[in-house]
């Protein structure tokens, strides 16, 4: 079902018009901008070039802030709530902060000071204090943490070089990696470390072009896409390698079957990583299964509400940011948190298909989850973050043995676009969450075995199709800092299955059965 939309403001001035993206040995595809000078992503992206400055390489077009809670120690329970809130708390503040620099960026660009004592100071002055409360919630419980306080410091990134402005207001290298931007990785970096190849988005035959680094005016709400994230997948060459199956191995599936969120259930919570905070993802979900699932809600809420699932004893509930068209028009959320508040604008496109599938493990039996497990997969910071995390995997319907990780897939007429996520497949045996919702879990290795003291759990494996019209622009919601860039994509599970459906899933996959 669709939702009421309207033209926004954007749209009702411009001139709707089509520009050609020259991919070199994949033809001519259409993409809908705008005529109107500094209104559309790719059609303004030429005039740009024209209009840059000498010192173009220092061009900024983000915050970089390093991550808090992957520095933090195993945080007791008694704290977790408090903790979570400020890590939430500092979300929000470098939001705010980079609102601030788009807002200014023609004035930091001519004076770069402006951005340290204006927006960095303030913004480290005001994690200082957020972590100082950190440390305070666990010291008051347990072993007070130190060094916290060198992750407070932020820094600006360079649209289209490596470099980035460190405390001092000057330019040194940055370390990570990542597509600056726009900056091609180039080539696959391999397998994923649960073995299941995510691909590192081959950009063989683009056009230089539009590879460069693009500032203000990309993307509907003007921080991205840029055209470098996208690269047509007839360019990419097959990369897929999956572990071979051994002798114990559970070789069995389990599908469940809880429709597409043709209901629009939408929140920008994450119960998760930010529970009891309204817009704790600054960007928009999309649910299916348990419809009980908000900033707020607490296991016996998840317990007891109502499930998309057609087998009622899965109320699981998954959930990913949702995929927008940038197509000139404004979802409901286009002056809401989450959504245009957060530079989240845009068509929200329902997919075409969801498939959630539990397959087992290539070298062992499988255990059952514990209920009310957690689980993220990918780093929706992964821009910032470096690739570490992350761990989706962009396709098209008839091309899905080439997988990109750092691009969006050009498709050809006819092919659908198709997101995958491949969840951790490894338990620890005791908890179903820990401090920074990841090492409770892990991947399996190369080959697919745990790590040592890790057991296999079925791996949820979900993949979400779009029927994106033919030449239109998208990307998926993000931080705002992140600027929809398709690394950062990630999906969210906790597990509500009853225990004799889980039980069942359990025997169909260890006894290689196929089951629905």
């Amino acid at each position: 079902m669709r939702r009421t939309r309207k033209r926004s403001t954007l749209a009702n001035r411009a001139i709707a018009a089509s520009a050609a993206l020259i991919l070199g040995g994949g033809g001519l595809l259409a993409a809908n901008v705008y005529a109107s000078a500094g209104e559309g992503w790719y059609g303004s992206w030429q005039q740009e070039q024209d209009q840059k400055p000498l010192n173009a390489g220092q061009q900024m077009s983000t915050i970089d802030c390093p991550e808090v809670a992957n520095g933090l120690p195993e945080v007791p329970d008694q704290a977790r709530a408090e903790v979570d809130r400020e890590l939430a708390n500092m979300d929000t503040q470098i939001t705010e902060a980079y609102q601030r620099f788009a807002d200014q960026k023609e004035q930091i660009q001519q004076d770069p000071a402006f951005a340290q004592n204006a927006i960095l100071n303030p913004l480290k002055d005001k994690r200082v204090a957020a972590i100082g409360r950190i440390v305070i919630a666990i010291d008051r419980i347990a072993q007070r943490p130190s060094g916290l306080e060198s992750l407070a410091p932020c820094s600006l990134r360079a649209d289209d070089t490596n470099q980035v402005k460190d405390q001092n207001g000057d330019f040194g290298q940055g370390g990570d990696g990542q597509d600056q931007g726009g900056q091609d990785q180039g080539q696959d970096q391999g397998q994923d470390q649960g073995g299941q190849d995510q691909g590192q988005g081959q950009d063989q035959g683009q056009d230089p072009g539009q590879g460069q680094g693009q500032g203000q005016g990309q993307g509907q709400a003007g921080n991205g896409p840029v055209a470098a994230d996208f690269v047509d997948i007839q360019n990419v060459q097959p990369n897929v390698r999956n572990p071979r199956k051994q002798s114990g191995a559970s070789r069995g599936s389990f599908v469940t079957d809880c429709g597409r969120n043709e209901n629009g259930k939408f929140n920008p919570d994450n119960v998760i990583v930010a529970p009891g905070v309204s817009n704790g993802a600054h960007h928009m979900h999309d649910y299916v299964g348990n419809q009980a699932n908000d900033a707020f809600a607490s296991d016996d809420d998840l317990a007891r509400g109502q499930t998309t699932c057609r087998n009622q004893g899965d109320k699981s509930t998954y959930f990913w940011p949702v995929l927008r068209l940038q197509n000139g028009q404004n979802e409901n959320d286009a002056n809401a948190d989450g959504g245009g508040n957060d530079q989240n604008v845009g068509e929200i496109l329902t997919p075409s298909q969801v498939t959630m599938n539990f397959v087992g493990n290539p070298v062992s039996k499988v255990t059952a989850m514990p209920k009310f497990l957690r689980i993220i997969t990918g780093d929706a910071k992964a821009f910032t973050n470096g690739d570490a995390n992350a761990n989706a995997s962009w396709s098209c319907t008839g091309f899905e043995d080439r997988q990109l990780k750092d691009k969006y897939p050009i498709c050809p007429q006819g092919s659908q676009v198709v997101r995958t996520f491949k969840f951790q497949s490894c338990w620890d045996g005791q908890n179903t969450d820990s401090a920074n919702h990841r090492t409770h879990v892990a991947f399996a290795d190369q080959n697919g075995r745990c790590p040592n003291g890790f057991r296999a759990i079925p791996q949820l494996v979900q993949r979400i199709v779009y029927d994106v019209p033919q030449g239109t622009v998208f990307a998926v919601d993000s931080f705002p800092e992140q600027l929809h860039k398709p690394i950062t994509d990630h999906g969210d599970f906790i597990n509500v299955f009853n225990n004799r459906l889980m039980q069942q899933m359990v025997n169909c996959i260890n006894g290689g059965r196929r089951c629905a």
